[in-house]
């Protein structure tokens, strides 16, 4: 269902044209109408406004139920960020967080993790932009299981695409439930984005291309 505050976010995407519509290819190799490119977030006001979007969703689902927030680099760095600071801030749920370097460190302090350290028993949660294949999920479990005795049970994304991943009788949020028992919770999924399409009469040459994309990758 549409909502208001779900509205209010995808027409945020637009104005800062991180969601855009045209032809595009995922990391997964599909091409797609549109594409969701979190990097063009370039403002002081919109980093604010989406590290809001974020602790609200992270608010309603886990609460401060959770002892440290991890951001995959590199889009999952500012993002991890502005979510912690908006916790803090807006809803006064103060939680350390951390991201990883593409490369381990070999001076100073080392390591691969920059931030907070976890230790044995740490609940994580993960702060993303996007699963469309769950790839980069595949990629950072192992880093996060590897450094401590930790368990990962939420993961907070932008845009949930309801593709499929590896196996085309599931969709990539399925399998990283399956695979990892991570729960992927979205600010807004990708019916939301077309049910917005279809109130929109600009879009109307996007929807048909919008709904053979989603005849074919996605299962809800």
């Amino acid at each position: 269902m549409l909502t208001q505050a779900k509205k209010e976010f995808i027409e945020f995407m637009m104005s800062a044209d991180v969601l855009r519509f045209g032809e595009f290819k995922t990391k997964s190799g599909r091409m797609t109408p549109y594409f969701v490119n979190t990097g063009n977030y370039r403002t002081g006001a919109q980093i604010a406004a989406l590290g809001k979007f974020y602790a609200q969703c992270i608010k309603e689902a886990c609460g401060d139920n959770f002892d440290a927030m991890f951001g995959p680099a590199y889009k999952g760095i500012p993002l991890v960020t502005a979510a912690a600071g908006s916790l803090s801030r807006d809803f006064g749920i103060d939680k350390p967080y951390f991201f990883n370097r593409k490369e381990a460190k070999d001076h100073g302090e080392g390591g691969s993790f920059v931030g907070y350290q976890p230790k044995d028993g740490d609940r994580l949660i993960i702060v993303e932009d996007v699963i469309t294949a769950g790839t980069a999920v595949r990629e950072v479990m192992p880093m996060l299981t590897g450094c401590a005795d930790v368990s990962v049970r939420d993961m907070f994304i932008s845009v949930n695409r309801c593709e499929v991943g590896q196996d085309s009788t599931k969709t990539a949020v399925m399998e990283v439930g399956e695979q990892f028992g991570i729960q992927v919770h979205s600010i807004v999924d990708v019916t939301d984005i077309h049910e917005y399409l279809k109130s929109q009469k600009a879009y109307e040459e996007v929807l048909p291309r919008m709904e053979r994309y989603m005849e074919q990758y996605c299962k809800f």
